[in-house]
């Protein structure tokens, strides 16, 4: 087992290394933990939520796996998520969707109140967590048939338009009681599986239902608003009606925010090189990093070549404080807060790799048309000893170092999850 002497000494090395090229490994980490991530809570009961436990997902969205230890309700969920924090570096968020209300009465999504989410914010205050959150718009039987806010039929699409305008409302609570902006964040399902003979009446519907929705100006001090685009998805292959392209525009033209999705685009395209270009006309984006494998089926993040790029991206730009970086997978195969877990840790060594770049340095070579120099210190910048720091960064976080968090992951299931028959 290393000891807190040997994590010391390697991280002195590390530290050493890193000023060499200019690098303050110190004020790295400080800025390191003031960046929250927006943990996703549907990772913890397979996107299900608490309305109806009998009805199956639709509306494009499937989870894979049966593991053991599924949250059957709210507190389990929150005892759960508790726990992936206390493993987890730093002071992060939560991203609620609308259908994990608490009521004893089931309660149409178009009346969705603020009390029905005070114990959320109970335990976010308790916790000191920020919260965002996310209208409903999938898995009930006005969906079903892969149509909500751009539906032709207009008492489908006035259903959904009042389930937002309460969504937005309860963003603004959130953001009242928490003391920090909550993102509102839309997206929809709405396609078709296969080619469309009017691509532009669902869209031209889409534009003016997002227009009744955030008509009522809310304190952004409160509440942000965000759309979310996608390229396609199950049930809807051939023609999504809220694309990249509608809701840039959208974006742009309302100024609200973007989410861009890392696995809403095609495989081989990532959304690094996406940020730069559309931080031009918006002020914020919102990020759901996610992991897609040959189809947007949300994996666990990985400390991937995309993934880093992410990071850099926002680091080397200078947009740590107009990139709000939220989680977006759900994987039911693996032990659930043992896949936050992982995901969250992996987007924060992410960031740590970016923040410990020499971003001068390398900005001279490149101004200086130096490019043999950029791409020699790029490569050597991936054998620096940033574990060392990682590691200390979480000893100094007071979390577990190394595989540790598996123990105790391990130990929770064995107490915790195995019990959940």
């Amino acid at each position: 087992m290393v000891t807190e002497q040997q994590i010391q000494g390697a991280y002195d090395i590390a530290k050493e290394r890193y000023a060499a090229m200019g690098v303050d490994t110190d004020s790295v980490m400080d800025i390191l933990k003031t960046i929250p991530i927006s943990l996703h809570c549907w990772q913890g009961d397979d996107v299900g939520g608490f309305e109806d436990p009998e009805r199956g997902l639709s509306g494009g969205i499937m989870a894979t796996g049966n593991y053991l230890g599924k949250a059957r309700n709210a507190s389990e969920l929150r005892k759960d998520l508790d726990k992936a924090y206390s493993l987890i570096p730093g002071n992060h968020r939560l991203n609620l969707h609308a259908s994990y209300l608490e009521s004893d009465a089931k309660i149409p999504r178009n009346e969705i109140q603020p009390e029905h989410f005070a114990g959320w914010v109970d335990w976010a205050k308790a916790n000191n967590h920020g919260m965002d959150f996310n209208p409903t718009l999938f898995s009930h039987e006005l969906a079903d048939d892969g149509f909500t806010l751009a539906h032709a039929d207009e008492g489908v699409r006035q259903f959904w338009i009042e389930h937002c305008i309460a969504s937005r409302e309860i963003g603004a609570y959130f953001g009242r009681e928490l003391g920090t902006p909550c993102i509102t964040n839309i997206w929809i399902p709405d396609g078709y599986k296969d080619t469309p003979a009017d691509r532009y009446a669902p869209r031209q519907r889409l534009q003016a239902a997002l227009d009744k929705i955030i008509e009522k100006p809310l304190d952004p001090q409160h509440n942000l608003d965000a759309v979310e685009c996608k390229l396609f998805g199950l049930g809807s292959e051939s023609y999504v009606v809220g694309s990249h392209e509608f809701y840039l525009g959208y974006a742009i033209s309302r100024d609200i925010v973007l989410c861009l999705d890392a696995g809403h685009f095609h495989p081989t395209e990532g959304i690094s090189d996406k940020i730069s270009s559309t931080l031009l006309y918006v002020d914020e984006l919102l990020l759901h990093v996610s992991r897609g494998v040959r189809w947007d089926s949300d994996h666990v993040v990985t400390l991937s070549d995309e993934l880093q790029a992410i990071m850099q991206e926002i680091v080397r730009g200078d947009f740590l404080q107009r990139v709000h970086i939220g989680l977006d997978f759900f994987d039911a195969s693996i032990n659930r807060v043992g896949a936050w877990t992982i995901g969250t840790r992996n987007a924060i060594r992410s960031l740590l790799l970016a923040l410990l770049e020499p971003h001068s340095l390398l900005r001279q070579y490149e101004n200086d048309s130096d490019f043999t120099s950029r791409l020699a210190l790029m490569e050597e910048l991936k054998g620096m000893p940033f574990s060392a720091v990682w590691d200390y960064y979480c000893l100094a976080q007071e979390v577990p170092v190394g595989m540790g968090y598996m123990d105790e992951i391990k130990a929770y299931e064995k107490s915790e999850l195995a019990q959940r028959v």
